[in-house]
């Protein structure tokens, strides 16, 4: 099955770049090149991919805004953020739109290839300790009101003790070990988390459990 991918970056050479990395995969298509985000919204509208890969600034409508179009439109795109810096504070408003995950513009051509692969398949793109660093500094300093406790209720206590330890950093192996439990369970476990609190993958149920008080962030001292 060929992946769709959508470039978004207002730098012809960052786009031409990652077109032909992704294209010398048999199993990679790119559908399109956007200089800006409101390009990019329309462009997906009209190719239908299956990822997008989203530069943060962008001229115009910005790499933010347009995920947040994207991804309020239905689980199809999943869009990966671009970005120079690492963990850059607007990643963070990205995540909140609904990014599955960010990549540095630095990648090296294997490791961009099987981050679109991932996300394809609908998994996050973070890593358990990137994602225990990411939303540490995420939560301190967001302001969002508390999500309703009550979407807690759709979930068994052994869900909610799977969706703790997610929200800790922890991957499924080591959740496995801690619960002695299969790892496939685990991933059970978490395929049922994310269809009953309709999120669209592992970042957003962790940000979820920040939201609803599940977790809390830890202390900045």
């Amino acid at each position: 099955m060929t992946i769709k991918v959508l470039i978004a970056d207002d730098q012809v050479l960052v786009r031409s770049g990652f077109r032909m990395i992704l294209e010398a995969r048999d199993d990679l298509e790119v559908v399109g090149e956007a200089g800006d985000g409101a390009e990019a919204v329309a462009l997906a509208a009209r190719t239908d991919p299956d990822v997008v890969l989203m530069d943060v600034r962008m001229p115009g409508t910005d790499g933010i805004d347009a995920t947040a179009r994207l991804t309020a439109a239905g689980p199809r795109p999943r869009v990966i953020i671009l970005t120079t810096y690492d963990l850059d504070e607007t990643l963070y408003a990205a995540l909140r739109a609904g990014a599955s995950g960010f990549l540095l513009k630095d990648v090296r051509p294997a490791e961009l290839v099987e981050a679109v692969r991932v996300v394809a398949r609908g998994e996050a793109l973070l890593a358990p300790t990137a994602t225990r660093r990411l939303l540490d500094r995420f939560v301190a300093t967001d302001t969002t009101p508390p999500a309703p406790v009550g979407v807690l209720t759709q979930l068994t206590e052994r869900e909610r003790e799977v969706l703790q330890l997610l929200a800790r950093g922890s991957a499924n192996a080591e959740i496995a070990a801690q619960l002695v439990v299969a790892e496939a369970t685990v991933k059970t476990h978490v395929s049922a988390i994310l269809r009953k609190l309709r999120v669209r993958d592992r970042v957003q149920a962790v940000i979820l459990a920040y939201d609803i008080g599940l977790v809390r962030p830890r202390s900045s001292s």
